[in-house]
């Protein structure tokens, strides 16, 4: 697993160094850098599958991530000459420090390397196929989807925007989980036939629909697929008779459904990234997708999160009171935008989760929104 990032004059960061554990959450304001922390990781693995790296340099522009040109990439109080510096440290002692400098060159969106990196740093999950990216615009309801047997069976991936999704589940339907801890309590089939106890079902789609009931109580999938057209459709519901299209469901089941299926199909050592795995969920669905993450993290799957919901943190919380985490396992980083000497900057501030699921600082803009409101509310009202 990564054990810490240091950023040296990338975007808002101009030496910045971030401890990772196996569940790591980035929060703040908008525009604080939380993406530029995903990013970062993201343009070394789109940079090493366009097979740029490890040899030529960095390319801020592919299917991953898109930054720009070399100007929006620098720190702002950076040079044109200074490095950028991405330095990443891994469990097992591996580390590679990549040094990216602009040159002479016709394209604008490409950062020379400067540096030589151990090829064993290239064989972990951040370069391999234990890697799936959530990204926060991906694709929602569809009455068909497309199949890419490159992507899904050959990369394992489930697409840039997750378009492939439903594919991935088509095709791994079947398969165990790789770890019962991450099971449902509520999956069960039964073997009266074989006179034998009710047990738990293991399959990957009996588990999603589990965890999908909790956000939509009772929902099923029926996943139908055309070889000949090349496309795919997916009908959620309650019963055999009862399955809708997609497109006539809550926009949340599909666009969950992708941190789902990622979670429950990876092995541990899997590298998950996730950005707002609050969108289109209820509250109650928000604290359920937390303790999720948190169980994955549990399992040897590293998962970075970038949200904006306390309730995702308090599932994370509660997975930590119920010894479902440990709270060393657990790393929260809190992003805020500052300014010295005309200088914008991001400065971290990393509370600490105890073992009770509290939190031992509360610096302002930390998901402090609701306290603040209900001092006002608890106010008499003015005339």
């Amino acid at each position: 697993m990564i054990v810490s990032i240091k950023l040296q004059n990338f975007k808002p960061f101009q030496e910045q160094l971030l401890p990772f554990k196996p569940l790591t959450l980035l929060s703040g304001l908008n525009s604080t850098g939380k993406s530029s922390i995903l990013q970062s990781l993201l343009l070394l693995r789109q940079s090493y599958l366009q097979k740029l790296l490890p040899e030529n340099g960095l390319t801020l522009n592919g299917d991953l991530v898109n930054i720009g040109t070399v100007k929006d990439a620098l720190f702002e109080g950076a040079k044109k000459e200074d490095f950028i510096i991405f330095d990443i440290v891994w469990s097992d002692g591996k580390q590679g420090i990549w040094k990216f400098q602009e040159t002479e060159n016709l394209d604008n969106s490409f950062i020379n390397l400067f540096s030589k990196i151990n090829d064993e740093v290239y064989q972990t999950s951040l370069f391999t196929k234990n890697f799936h990216y959530i990204p926060a615009e991906r694709i929602g309801s569809r009455a068909f989807n497309k199949i890419s047997y490159d992507k899904v069976q050959r990369l394992g991936t489930l697409g840039n925007r997750c378009e492939y999704t439903i594919h991935f589940l088509e095709i791994n339907e079947s398969k165990d989980i790789f770890d019962t801890k991450l099971s449902h309590p509520n999956v069960k089939f039964s073997q009266s036939q074989y006179d034998g106890p009710e047990i738990l079902s293991l399959k990957l789609i009996d588990q999603v629909e589990a965890w999908m009931g909790e956000i939509s109580p009772g929902t099923r999938f029926k996943i139908k697929s055309s070889l000949d057209m090349g496309v795919i459709n997916i009908r959620c519901g309650s019963g055999d008779s009862n399955r809708y299209r997609s497109t006539n469901v809550g926009f949340g089941i599909i666009y969950t459904l992708p941190i789902i299926v990622a979670v429950l199909a990876s092995p541990p050592g899997t590298l998950i990234l996730v950005e707002n795995p609050e969108a289109h969920l209820h509250p109650r669905g928000q604290a359920k997708m937390g303790e999720l993450l948190a169980l994955a993290a549990s399992c040897g799957i590293q998962v970075v999160i970038e949200t904006h919901s306390d309730h995702v943190l308090n599932g994370i919380r509660l997975a930590v009171h119920g010894g479902k985490i440990k709270p060393e396992d657990v790393q929260l980083h809190y992003l805020q935008r500052q300014e010295k000497q005309k200088q914008a900057f991001t400065k971290v501030i990393s509370p600490r989760i105890d073992r009770n699921g509290r939190i031992d600082r509360w610096p302002d803009g930390f998901f402090d929104e609701w306290e603040k409101s209900l001092d006002i509310l608890l106010e008499p009202a003015g005339e």
